[in-house]
């Protein structure tokens, strides 16, 4: 219960030397940046994975349908 005590205490002399036409983010913005960097940085990490396993095979231009058709290839680890 002091804690509670001594921040009531010191909130209102540190607001005293803050700017009040001043508005800034704070720690709650800094914390929600920081978590939607990360989850995008997540994202793109498994988007990679899932796109590495991925076999495309490109169909063939039916105007240059010539002599040997395309090999397909395959992706093997």
């Amino acid at each position: 219960m002091s804690a509670h005590l001594a921040l009531t205490q010191l909130v209102p002399f540190a607001a005293q030397e803050l700017d009040k036409n001043k508005v800034t983010p704070g720690v709650l913005g800094f914390v929600v940046f920081a978590a939607l960097a990360l989850a995008v940085w997540m994202l793109m990490k498994s988007m990679n994975r899932h796109m590495g396993k991925v076999s495309f095979e490109e169909a063939p231009n039916p105007a240059a349908a010539g002599d040997t058709p395309a090999k397909p290839t395959t992706k093997g680890k």
